[in-house]
């Protein structure tokens, strides 16, 4: 997949107070993650400002190494690069629900050490999608993350905002994966 690649979103339901609706795939399972154990390199294209009709890449490497916790119903991972000459951590933690059979996600980094709420989604033909409401630059946005496990040896990551509750999305983030033997 290239940044000129729009990736297909599935349509967002929400209840009556806005709130976004999210079922589970009925092959939703707590082993959706288990092709991204291990170590990781990582091209990433990302876009240097988000929702502002940027058109600006950047591109960097990195490295991500994930492992199970909670007898395999989580795992977290470490994410580190250089940004601008300097160095940068994230962590991921991913935790399945027994009883939903959907996946919650949580980002946390070095630049603000808080963690973010979760996008809480499942993987349905090894292609996985989490959402969430968030605040962008003081506006109310949504946030999707996609995961395509489909080559299971080079998945791809991405985050696309949308300011307009799902009908246009903006792709910013991209990071295409190789397991490092």
């Amino acid at each position: 997949m290239t940044t000129d690649e729009t990736p297909n979103i599935p349509k967002l339901n929400f209840d009556i107070n806005g709130g976004l609706v999210i079922k589970a795939a009925a092959s939703s399972s707590s082993a959706d993650f288990d092709f991204f154990e291990g170590k990781w390199k990582l091209r990433n294209k990302k876009l240097r400002s988000r929702l502002s009709n940027c058109t600006e890449w950047i591109e960097f490497e990195s490295t991500q190494e994930m492992y199970k916790i909670l007898n395999g119903i989580g795992n977290i991972d470490n994410f580190l690069a250089t940004f601008d000459g300097h160095p940068f951590e994230g962590m991921t933690v991913r935790l399945f629900d027994l009883e939903t059979k959907l996946w919650s996600i949580y980002w946390a980094d070095s630049s603000r050490g808080k963690l973010d709420p979760p996008v809480v989604g499942s993987f349905e033909n090894k292609v996985g999608h989490f959402f969430t409401k968030d605040v962008f630059n003081g506006k109310p946005v949504l946030m999707v993350f996609r995961w395509d496990a489909r080559d299971k040896e080079n998945p791809v990551w991405s985050q696309a905002l949308s300011e307009d509750k799902g009908i246009n999305w903006e792709w910013n983030w991209y990071m295409y994966m190789s397991k490092i033997k």
